[in-house]
């Protein structure tokens, strides 16, 4: 993953509007949600809400898709996940097993995180 890439996401989630609207995509999954329907539940007027969407669309952090007169837009889930990867790939210099313990108190799924084979885990 290009450290720009990463940088132009972060920035982009550094606005409270902007991670809400992405973690309420990120919730809906591929269903995602229309403009209308973002404004609504996040209680964001709708032509502050479209700088929002652009700003997460650039950033790749979310997808549109044209639907009649209607944008529907979705959660980039698998530039989440790189995102997730890359900042976890050299956790411990490489050597996740150090990380146990920290793990055991996190709230990622062990999904998300860096494998940790059983061979590798402390007694």
């Amino acid at each position: 993953m290009k450290k720009n890439t990463v940088i132009s996401a972060f920035e982009s989630l550094s606005s409270g509007i902007r991670l809400d609207v992405f973690r309420l995509l990120v919730k809906k999954g591929p269903e995602g949600m229309v403009a209308g329907a973002i404004a609504t539940t996040l209680d964001v007027p709708p032509t502050n809400l479209s700088f929002h969407l652009k700003a997460l669309t650039q950033a790749r952090l979310l997808t549109v898709e044209q639907e009649g007169r209607f944008q529907r837009y979705r959660a980039n889930i698998s530039l989440m996940l790189d995102l997730i990867a890359y900042l976890t790939e050299e956790c411990c210099s490489g050597h996740p097993e150090q990380c146990a313990d920290m793990r055991a108190a996190s709230k990622c799924s062990d999904a998300v995180l860096p494998p940790i084979s059983p061979t590798q885990v402390k007694p």
